[in-house]
């Protein structure tokens, strides 16, 4: 087996659960998040040589998704207006206290801008620090910070205006 076959295996176990994780909360489909990381470990294979430091591989690798989830939407430009919006539902049917929790802070965090949602997201779904974000985002890191700050205060405030609505359902 070649150095740069263990390389590539080593990286892959080490890191695919998190790209997924990522690219499933970018995309909201499980389909296409596999497809994403897929391809992705692929453009991954290819350019592996270039990784030079293995501490940067996840970054690396976010790098490579999110330039692939854009690629995505140049490969496939189509006209929401071709459909009602109408007839465009929501699939999600959350059963358990627990689901609707997530749906409802998926829903808040969705309706952010994207210039707050996106470190967030790195923040708490890739456990990236301010420092690894403002790389991966070209910023500076102060401004990942005030975003990360005013990203959470958005949630802290769609919070608190929403009525607790526990035990509703129990009678």
């Amino acid at each position: 087996m070649s150095t740069k076959q263990v390389r590539y295996e080593a990286l892959v176990k080490a890191l695919h659960t998190d790209i997924y994780r990522y690219a499933y909360w970018l995309v909201q489909d499980k389909q296409v998040a596999e497809d994403l990381v897929q391809e992705t470990f692929l453009r991954a294979w290819r350019a592996l040589d270039s990784l030079k430091d293995e501490k940067a591989a996840k970054s690396w690798l976010i790098t490579i998704l999110r330039r692939e989830n854009a690629r995505r939407f140049e490969r496939k430009r189509f006209e929401m207006g071709e459909y009602e919006e109408s007839s465009i539902t929501d699939t999600v049917s959350p059963s358990t206290e627990q689901e609707l929790e997530n749906h409802w802070l998926r829903a808040r965090i969705n309706e952010m801008p994207v210039d707050y949602r996106e470190p967030l997201v790195l923040q708490v779904i890739g456990g990236f620090s301010g420092e690894e974000i403002a790389e991966l985002l070209d910023l500076n890191k102060n401004t990942v910070m005030t975003r990360l700050f005013r990203a959470r205060n958005q949630l802290k405030e769609a919070l608190e205006k929403t009525p607790l609505k526990r035990g509703t359902h129990n009678g």
